[in-house]
């Protein structure tokens, strides 16, 4: 079955490239876009889209008041949150007016695709960041709390067990088939998921959770 996705966010040049990652999904087609609070209420009302993917701060209306209100005229459209906050606040906020998941702006470009088909099947989705930061507040202080591999993608998962074995960026390329630029794009948002600053740490990570031997 095809999910019917819409996208509401206020920055055109993210709502073009999630559209055209979106894009080359297979089961998701886009069946609009729009640029502020009215707009997204309009698109929903008409479009009725499966899900829809909305940004928080955004002009005219903000997302947790779209959210409310299509939660209780159109509770069958999945909301999904998309924003660039992390603090819980905005979190809980979301989710309390109705929204079945939270992604980050950072991680949307992954973890977006996933999201969208798990609050489809019914389902609740938060990105790593956000599970990692509500869970970081309950740990004992000192305590370090890092995702587990299996918080990352199976291509993230991939590039960390390269850059960990020490294969240059230019053969991972190769071997991937994909551009340098991209790798360093999935290196950087590796070290942003995990809270990792250096290469040597992201080594000490696949070691311990098994991803490499060395």
């Amino acid at each position: 079955m095809t999910i019917r996705v819409a996208l509401a966010d206020d920055h055109r040049m993210l709502l073009d490239a999630l559209t055209s990652v979106l894009a080359s999904e297979e089961g998701i087609t886009i069946v609009g876009t729009a640029n502020d609070g009215p707009a997204a209420i309009k698109l929903a009302q008409e479009a009725a889209p499966d899900v829809l993917v909305l940004d928080i701060s955004m002009p005219g209306i903000n997302g947790i008041d779209v959210a409310r209100q299509l939660h209780k005229e159109f509770p069958k459209i999945k909301v999904l949150a998309l924003s660039a906050y992390l603090d819980k606040r905005f979190v809980q906020e979301m989710l309390k007016a109705g929204a079945a998941g939270y992604v980050t702006k950072t991680a949307a470009l992954t973890d977006l695709p996933r999201a969208i088909r798990a609050v489809a099947a019914g389902q609740n989705f938060l990105s790593t960041e956000i599970t990692a930061a509500v869970v970081s507040e309950l740990a004992p202080p000192g305590t370090s709390v890092t995702p587990p591999l299996s918080a990352l993608s199976p291509r993230e998962r991939e590039v960390l067990r390269l850059v960990a074995d020490g294969v240059r960026t230019a053969e991972i390329a190769r071997r991937l088939g994909i551009t340098e630029a991209t790798i360093e794009v999935h290196r950087r948002n590796l070290m942003h998921k995990l809270e990792i600053r250096t290469v040597a740490e992201l080594t000490k990570y696949a070691v311990r959770e098994g991803l490499t031997s060395l």
